[in-house]
């Protein structure tokens, strides 16, 4: 199993590969992102290299980086049982909009606030209901002769370079009030999304999907150890090839993207809130510590830290709506 991946030891920052409980760094100066835009091919020719002759450190003595510096993050939101629950609660509705079905929904969140396993997550200013959301990531890659504009599926499955995992962290109570302005979400989800422990290429999954091209690959998520959502990745409403090729129409897709699954069926408290019609489980709060293992890849664990003290809010001014500036104000 090729594992890639980020992390920090006595030498720094380094890059590289994750095998037999060992770490293997890349040349000083190269990055996983060198390797997404190798192309898959050529990174695993490039792993068997650096694993037969790089010098290695223990695993157990560094500490896991998210595994990339991603370009972009979309996150779709593909699983139909979510967006049941997560509607009940939020809007407080039933059911699912048709829209959903009609075609792939995401947004793009922030890739400047990306975390990795084992690092603590502070509770955004004027959250109270803090959450986690348990997906899947693909990580795209370069292939040859293609720009990753407007792919077929068939096309964007070759761009799927592999798999990470992903918690969207949301404070649901900031989302629930940007959402009524029918634009978002934003504050409610940029402070934070983990990524890891590393990027397993894609090559490991390619015996796993079925006929339609989905993976039936078990998803979980633990607080303070105990289980509170499982799922399986094949219940998405589309397999990950036909988001990529989405993602590219009448855009692009470039190496370093990265493209959430969205969460699972019971992947979230939100998600549990609306089918409860109470807050049960509880929101996070400060200790909570969230594990989230997907089958094939591996598990991130993140501790819930202080919430930041703030006023962020900005009341919008009153403003008159004049249509031509006073002329003294134009002088």
């Amino acid at each position: 199993m090729v594992k890639i991946a980020r992390w920090n030891d006595d030498g720094g920052t380094r890059a590289g590969f994750v095998a037999d409980g060992s770490c293997f760094p890349l040349p000083e100066g190269q990055t996983v992102n060198h390797l997404l835009s190798a192309g898959l091919a050529k990174t695993l020719e490039i792993a068997a290299e650096t694993v037969r002759t790089a010098s290695s450190v223990p695993l157990s003595g560094v500490q896991l980086l998210a595994p990339l510096v991603p370009a972009t993050i979309r996150d779709f939101v593909a699983f139909e049982e979510h967006v049941e629950g997560v509607r009940k609660s939020i809007d407080g509705v039933a059911g699912v909009v048709p829209e959903w079905y009609e075609a792939p929904t995401f947004y793009f969140t922030n890739p400047h606030t990306v975390t990795g396993t084992e690092e603590v997550i502070g509770i955004p200013a004027g959250c109270n209901e803090l959450d986690f959301e348990t997906e899947v990531a693909a990580v795209v890659g370069h292939v040859p002769g293609s720009d990753g504009r407007n792919l077929s599926a068939a096309d964007a499955h070759q761009h799927i370079f592999g798999y990470t995992v992903l918690n969207d962290w949301s404070a649901r109570d900031l989302q629930r009030r940007e959402m009524k302005v029918s634009l978002g979400p934003c504050k409610g989800k940029d402070f934070a999304n983990t990524l890891g422990p590393w990027i397993v290429t894609a090559d490991e999954f390619e015996h796993l999907h079925d006929a339609e091209g989905f993976l039936p690959i078990s998803m979980a998520v633990e607080v303070n150890g105990e289980h509170i959502g499982q799922d399986l990745l094949s219940n998405m409403g589309w397999p990950f090839a036909e988001l990529v090729a989405y993602a590219s129409q009448d855009s692009v897709v470039r190496p370093g993207d990265v493209l959430g699954s969205g969460t699972c069926g019971r992947g979230c408290l939100a998600e549990l809130w609306g089918r409860n019609g109470a807050k049960t489980p509880p929101p996070l709060k400060t200790g909570d510590v969230v594990r989230m293992t997907v089958e094939g890849i591996g598990s991130i664990e993140n501790t819930v830290g202080e919430r930041r003290t703030a006023i962020t809010r900005v009341p919008a001014l009153s403003r008159p709506r004049h249509r031509v500036a006073a002329t003294a104000e134009r002088l």
